[in-house]
């Protein structure tokens, strides 16, 4: 491997920070601190670390659930990902995991729905979702790409790319 290749490659997309392999949540909170850590250090607003951060939380949190939702956090389905780069005047937040093929396509329809809400609409969603009950069995209140939305600059972007009749990547882009 060339590490300087990378390094370079990584440069040249403004990549700040990658993480690549199955994440755990101490993995999710040393990563959030070399992040805020590295955000301070370049002196950008308080207010856009923070939103970084908790795009990259949100990120972070709804692979690891998935993966422990659908018991995926084993060798090749276990690989995950998650970036934080330089985007135009502010930050792209990525993150991709191995996700069932028949989710994939909930998951991107539920950003493009997410996407088309007007601020209004993305607001009183998220307040109608707050105030639902929690599933059983559900890692979470639902809230994670609301919450993203919310902090993000522009739309998210999915994509899926198929690896097998069982697997497909998904990757999730965030821009603050």
């Amino acid at each position: 491997m060339d590490l300087y290749n990378l390094r370079k490659q990584f440069d040249e997309s403004g990549m700040m920070m990658c993480f690549n392999g199955p994440f755990s949540h101490s993995i999710i909170e040393e990563i959030g601190t070399a992040l805020r850590n590295h955000l301070a250090a370049e002196n950008i607003a308080k207010a856009a670390v923070l939103d970084v951060f908790a795009v990259y939380i949100e990120l972070a949190q709804n692979v690891r659930n998935y993966l422990a939702l659908r018991e995926l956090g084993h060798g090749d389905t276990a690989a995950s990902i998650i970036t934080i780069a330089r985007w135009n005047e502010g930050y792209m937040v990525s993150s991709g995991n191995m996700v069932l093929q028949e989710d994939a396509a909930l998951l991107c329809a539920r950003i493009n729905e997410i996407n088309a809400m007007t601020p209004e609409e993305l607001k009183r969603s998220y307040k109608e979702q707050m105030r639902r009950e929690v599933q059983p069995g559900a890692l979470g209140a639902g809230l994670g790409l609301l919450e993203i939305a919310r902090h993000s600059s522009a739309p998210m972007h999915c994509s899926v790319r198929t690896v097998d009749e069982t697997y497909v990547f998904f990757s999730l882009s965030a821009f603050v």
